[in-house]
């Protein structure tokens, strides 16, 4: 069993090619073998958003705090806390800040 705060996770800066002020916590990554998914927390500053991109594991979100959206092949669908969303694999999409204030949330990923 693990139980831990978010806050003793390390924050680390999203360094992939189109990501703009978005960190990263991996709650639950890899160095947890018995884990049956991965859980990360994403904070994107204020007019940072993650790449658009595709990719073949889907994943599911959460959102904690402030405003944003998600960009989809068909349109840009807003975001706020309590809204969840499901990222199906190989679709297009990407999460931006709309907000003054960070965007936070959890995503769900498959374990490799």
């Amino acid at each position: 069993m693990i139980v831990r705060h978010f806050s003793e996770i390390t924050n680390q800066a999203v360094e992939t090619d189109d990501a703009v002020a978005v960190t990263i916590r991996w709650l639950i990554g890899k160095d947890n073998t018995d884990a049956l998914f991965y859980m990360r927390q994403l904070e994107i500053a204020p007019d940072g958003h993650t790449p658009y991109h595709r990719h073949g594991g889907g994943h599911q979100v959460y959102i904690l705090q402030g405003e944003g959206r998600l960009r989809t092949e068909t349109g840009y669908i807003p975001l706020s806390p309590g809204t969840f969303a499901q990222v199906l694999p190989e679709d297009m999409h990407s999460f931006e800040n709309t907000g003054a204030t960070p965007f936070r949330f959890l995503c769900l990923i498959p374990r490799d």
